[in-house]
């Protein structure tokens, strides 16, 4: 099993350097089996070409390393907090892609202005609170996983129905129910950032205002995905041809 979980994290890594996210070494991805009380993740610095099985790194739930020849990724205290604190959580993926990373350096929210978004996200996609200089010099990428946690109690956010933010200065991190889906989600947060980034320039150069979907819109597109009378789709019973 855990053999199947390195395969399956290596292959969201490769899918995530594929979907043009995670230039150079820029991103990770991590999964987890919650019944061993391991995950697997990308390590430190390898080049996604260079990525085998056997480059993953196994990590249990105290952040120990207990199996693979790299260190693991410096954000592996974050994906660690992610895990311990949203228990629903399978796979997490971080990158430093341009235009979601953009609105985290700009300390903005990405807005819901259309149906795509809300294909994907339950409304505006928050970002965190910059981490004081204290959490930085404390530990630094569990601080960061915390400061995530807390934003979503504080703006009272559901993190399943909201599987992305953007941590201030730095960049965004998703979540979903493997590896997979997490990656998924890491290539929508991209497009949708495009999109509303798009759509406020031209807004602005037709001085008009920037509205955000109307929430009856909002509710209609992300529960027929994703609510518990979902419909979008082929259902359990298609066999993908």
């Amino acid at each position: 099993m855990l053999e199947e979980l390195k395969k399956a994290v290596l292959e969201a890594n490769l899918a995530l350097s594929r979907a043009g996210l995670a230039p150079g070494t820029w991103g990770n991805v991590s999964g987890i089996d919650r019944g061993r009380g391991l995950f697997a993740i990308k390590p430190s610095g390898v080049p996604y070409a260079a990525l085998t099985v056997d480059s993953m790194v196994l990590v249990d739930l105290a952040g120990k390393a207990v199996e693979g020849r790299f260190k693991p990724s410096s954000d592996t205290s974050t994906h660690l907090e992610i895990y311990c604190e949203f228990s629903e959580v399978g796979g997490v993926t971080h990158t430093h892609s341009t235009v979601a990373t953009a609105f985290a350096q700009a300390e903005q929210p990405i807005p819901c202005l259309g149906t795509t978004h809300a294909d994907h996200f339950d409304g505006q996609v928050p970002v965190t609170r910059r981490l004081t200089p204290a959490e930085v010099a404390k530990d630094y990428e569990r601080e960061t996983g915390k400061v995530i946690v807390e934003a979503f109690l504080e703006y009272g956010i559901d993190h399943a129905r909201m599987p992305a933010v953007l941590v201030a200065g730095h960049g965004p991190f998703t979540w979903g129910r493997d590896a997979m889906e997490a990656v998924a989600n890491a290539i929508a947060l991209e497009e949708v950032a495009r999109m509303a980034r798009d759509t406020i320039l031209l807004r602005r150069a037709f001085a008009q205002p920037v509205a955000p979907l109307p929430s009856h819109l909002l509710r209609k597109h992300f529960d027929r995905k994703h609510g518990p009378g979902a419909y979008y789709g082929q259902g359990q019973s298609w066999d993908g041809r």
